[in-house]
């Protein structure tokens, strides 16, 4: 069997909603909130966030959540990620970043099924969107994917581009990876590529250097906390469960 850990990259220093992690949302931190949801599953030897921030260890200690220091330089969650699973013996790293509210053991599952093919070396999640204005909105990333469902790109833009009357079922991506560690270790020691540093997306580091990214297709229609907007809308999904 093979072992797997879970990593939560979190920093306090969010561009577009400062101190997200730290954030209530129905009477718990961001933070809290995830890290028992990770744990809930009962999937992971272990699970830890990394952090680069002294009110993030504080709030994780708060609850006896497992904590380490990263540094503070890191390019992406990924990289982060990348830092603490470094020291780790473990076959599989899945990083859940730190916004993602809604994720649960059935998706999870589903991601971590794939490493029985001894050809997998990046897994992530995706979900079909439909409506137009969330289709159309930068903060919803978007996948296309080839046949055999590996990732083609990901994209703040619309993809693909609608130029006939023809239907399209888009994708939206969910931000969790799971990688076999040796795929993890061999992007952290990637420059940030162009397009990563373009779009603001750290997966296309991978597609830019040749990895496959598998997509598994999921009916969760969670999202990330990405705006105030995001909150009001989790507040009210959490109080109605």
């Amino acid at each position: 069997m093979l072992k797997t850990v879970a990593i939560i990259p979190c920093r306090y220093a969010s561009t577009r909603l400062p101190g997200k992690p730290l954030r209530e949302i129905a009477g718990k931190t961001l933070i809290h909130h995830i890290y028992e949801n990770v744990m809930d599953t009962q999937l992971f030897s272990q699970v830890i966030v990394a952090t680069d921030d002294e009110r993030i260890v504080k709030e994780v200690q708060s609850f006896n959540g497992e904590i380490v220091i990263s540094d503070k330089e890191h390019l992406s969650g990924s990289d982060r990620v990348a830092e603490i699973a470094r020291s780790i013996e473990t076959d599989i790293v899945v990083n859940i970043q730190g916004d993602e509210l809604f994720l649960g053991k059935e998706e999870l599952s589903e991601l971590l099924k794939c490493f029985q093919d001894s050809s997998t070396s990046v897994v992530t999640l995706a979900h079909p969107l439909f409506e137009q204005t969330e289709i159309a909105n930068p903060n919803r990333v978007k996948v296309v994917c080839d046949k055999k469902s590996n990732a083609i790109y990901f994209s703040r833009s619309v993809i693909p581009y609608l130029r006939s009357d023809e239907k399209f079922n888009y994708l939206a991506h969910i931000g969790v990876y799971a990688f076999r560690k040796n795929a993890l270790m061999k992007f952290a020691e990637f420059p940030q590529s162009k397009l990563e540093k373009t779009e603001s997306l750290e997966q296309l580091r991978l597609l830019e250097n040749g990895i496959k990214i598998k997509v598994i297709v999921t009916e969760h229609q969670g999202f990330g906390i990405d705006t105030e907007e995001d909150i009001k809308a989790a507040e009210k999904l959490l109080k109605n469960i």
